[in-house]
């Protein structure tokens, strides 16, 4: 159970036609209230699909009722025909739900460049409707189909719940196996509670939270035209939480979806969390971790199983941040291989055969840290982005 876990939500997975392979592929989330507050992040992709662009003006009043969400297309790049098909799927759902099109959010994944078809999106819209189900015993087989829906090359869906001691909720759901790299947010992400919060706590506490989760997720260091998290509030327990207290739970929600994101990415066998701390900021941290993440000859070394920390090294050069290219310290997996910026313990110390990889880099700078998620670089990872078309 994820996004029908907190009271006031009803969710539907089903297969509309949209794929090949006729596994379900249009999902809806119905926010039945009494609340209606909502935020959402974007990407920041310059090249935004037309659900985003669609999405960003529903947002702008903080109040969405409900969410279609599709795969087998990306509907990008699709022209004004695109952005009309966009608009005809809200409306289907607005018709159905009794609500108006201006509070329903669109989110779209796929291949970018192709047309979807309005016949099979608005009969699939028709039975996901009829097939809503929210406080009762259908619930979480209902959350699970919507969440399958809106996979793509994902191997397994991806759900998180936390419930407070208070008495209450957040839920969510995630797709994404590749094209993971930040930009505010990086895939398809719903999430709900029903806490009573108003659109602009929200916002804070969904910045908050996706700013140290999502935007530290760079699997491939590449962006998607369609990324979008969206948080839903019901307010259907009643209760109001203190805003810190509930932007710490959405980070923990935020944070397991993430990392079930990291565990799934396209053809990885290893999941690297790259740990960057004593530097001059956080923006420093960052911007190291990320730098690490993205060199294409560190992650090649860690898919062979070389912990090549040179590599490490040379990615932190590339960076502006503040340090002394002879003051860093580096551990791979426990093993301290370079202590200021010279060999330490042996590299045939460190064992790379688990899929977990921790790489600990002390810039001796500062006191601030952060954490970068990223993958390794594999031979299936090519070849599912050579022959992905779908």
């Amino acid at each position: 159970m994820s996004v029908t876990a907190a009271s006031g939500f009803a969710a539907a997975g089903v297969a509309a036609g949209l794929k090949s392979s006729g596994k379900r592929d249009l999902a809806i989330v119905q926010n039945l209230g009494p609340l209606d507050a909502a935020a959402a992040v974007f990407t920041t992709n310059r090249c935004k699909a037309n659900p985003v662009l669609w999405s960003e003006q529903v947002i702008s009043d903080g109040v969405v009722k409900a969410i279609v969400l599709n795969s087998g297309g990306a509907n990008c790049y699709t022209g004004a025909r695109g952005f009309q098909t966009t608009h005809a799927t809200a409306e289907a759902v607005a018709d159905r739900l009794e609500i108006s099109a201006g509070d329903v959010l669109v989110c779209s994944t796929g291949l970018i460049g192709e047309q979807l078809d309005l016949d099979q999106l608005q009969a699939g819209v028709w039975d996901a409707t009829l097939a809503l189900a929210g406080d009762d015993a259908e619930s979480a087989a209902a959350a699970l189909a919507a969440a399958e829906a809106i996979m793509t090359t994902d191997t397994r869906p991806k759900e998180a719940v936390h419930v407070s001691a208070e008495g209450w909720t957040i839920g969510g759901m995630a797709k994404g196996a590749g094209m993971l790299a930040p930009g505010l947010a990086t895939m398809l992400v719903v999430i709900t509670t029903d806490a009573v919060l108003d659109s602009g706590q929200l916002d804070t506490a969904l910045r908050l939270a996706t700013k140290v989760t999502f935007d530290r997720l760079d699997s491939d260091g590449c962006m998607s035209t369609n990324d979008t998290v969206a948080l839903l509030a019901s307010g259907a327990c009643g209760i109001e939480p203190g805003i810190a207290e509930f932007a710490a739970a959405l980070t923990e929600v935020c944070q397991s979806l993430a990392e079930q994101l990291q565990a799934d990415a396209e053809g990885a066998s290893h999941d690297i969390a790259i740990e960057v701390v004593n530097a001059a900021t956080e923006d420093d941290a960052v911007t190291v971790g990320r730098a690490v993440s993205r060199s294409n000859l560190f992650k090649a070394a860690i898919f062979g199983n070389d912990p090549n920390w040179g590599r490490v090294l040379a990615a932190v050069g590339t960076t502006d941040a503040a340090f002394d290219p002879y003051g860093i310290d580096v551990a791979i997996n426990g093993v301290q291989v370079c202590t200021a910026g010279e060999p330490d313990q042996p590299r045939d110390l460190v064992d790379l055969t688990p899929r977990s990889v921790h790489v600990h880099i002390d810039l001796n700078a500062g006191e601030a840290a952060a954490t970068i998620l990223t993958n390794d670089l594999t031979h299936d990872y090519v070849h599912e982005n050579s022959a992905y078309a779908s």
